[in-house]
């Protein structure tokens, strides 16, 4: 399968709020994209057709973000005590369907067992129970992760550093990070989720220390050199509901 790249308008089109009613709402915030440039073999055999594999410059790549998200809840209802708040890291990489880009996710954890039941059941989505620690001094966080079937952990210390401008449409910074869709699937069949949020505000990212097992863990190989770092957030999500495709 031939992999092309949608083209600039597609990508702004998608930032359209939908139709509709969203379901869910969340807050996302203490984020850190971890980018390694990956190559595309390596991903499409874990990735189903008729998806592709979204390049820049012809380049694939994958990502570590840990975040931390609050107020999740559905919409119309209050957050919830104890359920609303918790942190997640997820893996993923970049793929289109009919020209329309979005994530796809090798994994995700969590320390809420209510969101990795909910996730898992409602969207589809491969979603772990993990202990997650994390600790923020002034601008400088350490996050822990240990997965509880202990098949993956992440560590690392990182600084929020001064504000960037907002990604610009066509450079490597909006592919990477302006995301307004995922797709998943349950093995049977195809699922698209829109998502919708004001463009990310980004600072520069400093990384003190690093040691992770995620990207291996989905039997994908170690990326090569070192990662392009970003922060970003906060950002008020708004999710819609799974869209067969």
């Amino acid at each position: 399968m031939k992999e092309y790249s949608p083209s600039i308008e597609k990508r702004l089109s998608i930032r359209n709020r939908p139709e509709g009613t969203p379901v869910m709402h969340q807050s996302w915030g203490k984020l850190l994209f971890m980018h390694w440039q990956i190559p595309i073999e390596e991903l499409r055999r874990l990735i189903p057709e008729p998806l592709m594999i979204d390049t820049f410059d012809g380049e694939a790549w994958i990502a570590i973000m840990p975040l931390t998200i609050w107020d999740a809840r559905a919409t119309f209802t209050p957050p919830l005590p104890l359920i609303s708040d918790f942190h997640e890291l997820n893996v993923r990489t970049y793929v289109h369907l009919g020209g329309v880009p979005g994530v796809w996710f090798f994994s995700l954890d969590a320390n809420s067992t209510v969101a990795v039941m909910a996730a898992r059941t409602l969207f589809s989505l491969p979603y772990y129970n993990a202990n997650i620690n994390l600790e923020q001094e002034n601008k400088t966080i350490i996050y822990n992760l240990s997965r509880k079937d202990e098949t993956a952990k992440f560590n690392a210390k990182w600084t929020i550093g001064e504000d960037l401008p907002k990604a610009k449409p066509g450079s490597l910074d909006f592919f990477l990070i302006e995301r307004y869709c995922l797709y998943t699937s349950n093995e049977e069949k195809l699922y698209r989720c829109r998502i919708n949020h004001e463009p990310w505000a980004l600072q520069e990212a400093n990384l003190s220390t690093y040691d992770s097992s995620m990207i291996e863990a989905n039997g994908l190989q170690t990326p090569i050199g070192e990662p392009l770092l970003h922060c970003g957030g906060p950002v008020d999500v708004d999710v819609w509901s799974l869209e067969e495709l």
